[in-house]
């Protein structure tokens, strides 16, 4: 195993970026505490982000500096010091909204009353060099050793996803197929749990798609990246479809014991076929999507000839065909990114 495989990416980048902070800085001759201190918090899921969070931070920790070297001119080492020098840091960087640089700039600020005895000015523009070597360098580190790829822990993330969703969707089908709703704040809260994963993997497709701006992914791994948040995008439709369906009260169905029992195994056809891409059929699937497509017409019809039983509402048969059918067709086209990638 790989030594950044055991430990993280991000930790062996972080240290290098201390190493290389710590020896430039001792080159030249500045004191690197600073230097490092800005380097560890700069290192960022992506590239973009360092740069970005890097322009705020270098100003807020002038600001701190500045702060610094004002106060303990006036008051000399002093508590009273270390208090205006971190309140009027904080109050400043909040004003002028520079929240990413917030933290640096307050311990820079508190930092440097401990080792500014003379020489202020020269202490000041001191910080603001070490300050640029660590945003510097810990910018360089993340672009250019182990850069960012979100990709395969994407992959792996749809791929557990799509899984959890064939699960939920058993289970919630044959729940409400049954007539068995005391489990619904259970089911509730595994669907939080995959709203949760989903929101995390769409997170890191956004961080995927902000390191595309410094390291382009050539055309083939372009268009996988491509399928795979299309993937996610049905299965976040899907979620969606299985929210409604939770959240709608399901009772009193009229169908008959071969209706549901059409429906049932509709069900489990499409579990399976999304648990296991092997067993997905198109032909099958598109039996299956017209046998229940033909239940939701049926009971369409009722619903327009005895239009007073459900004056404002649908029917719970209704929506059940209708989410089922939707889900159906969201299964569909997430195979057709798989085929097309395949093609």
């Amino acid at each position: 195993m790989k030594i950044y495989q055991f430990i993280g990416s991000r930790v062996v980048k972080t240290g290098v970026a201390v190493f290389l902070t710590a020896l430039l800085c001792q080159w030249i001759g500045w004191p690197p505490v600073f230097a490092v201190i800005t380097a560890i918090v700069t290192i960022e899921p992506t590239v973009s982000d360092s740069i970005k969070k890097g322009l705020v931070r270098f100003p807020a920790s002038a600001i701190g500096s500045a702060y610094a070297v004002l106060f303990i001119s006036l008051f000399g080492n002093s508590s009273l010091t270390y208090t205006l020098a971190a309140v009027f840091t904080i109050a400043t960087c909040y004003r002028l909204k520079l929240h990413a640089g917030l933290l640096v700039a307050t311990l820079t600020s508190v930092a440097m009353i401990e080792v500014i005895h003379s020489h202020f000015l020269i202490a000041f523009f001191t910080r603001l060099g070490t300050t640029t070597i660590g945003l510097g360098v810990s910018t360089l580190v993340n672009m250019f050793i182990l850069p960012p790829d979100y990709r395969n822990l994407i992959k792996n993330n749809v791929t557990d996803i799509k899984n959890q969703t064939a699960s939920q969707i058993e289970r919630i089908f044959k729940a409400v197929l049954t007539d068995q709703q005391e489990k619904t704040s259970s089911m509730l809260e595994d669907l939080r749990k995959l709203d949760n994963d989903i929101k995390q993997t769409e997170k890191l497709s956004g961080f995927q798609k902000d390191e595309d701006k410094y390291h382009p992914l050539i055309e083939t791994e372009q268009e996988q990246f491509q399928h795979l948040q299309n993937k996610l995008s049905h299965l976040r439709l899907i979620h969606y479809h299985l929210s409604n369906l939770i959240h709608n009260p399901i009772i009193d169905l009229s169908w008959t014991e071969s209706e549901r029992n059409t429906i049932l195994l509709s069900v489990r056809g499409l579990v399976d076929s999304l648990k296991d891409a092997s067993l997905f059929e198109p032909v099958t699937h598109a039996r299956q999507l017209k046998e229940i497509t033909e239940i939701f017409w049926e009971d369409n019809e009722e619903i327009t000839k005895n239009n007073d039983i459900h004056p404002t509402n649908f029917p719970p048969e209704l929506i059940i065909l209708y989410e089922l059918v939707s889900i159906y067709n969201l299964v569909a086209k997430f195979y057709e990114e798989t085929e097309r990638r395949a093609d």
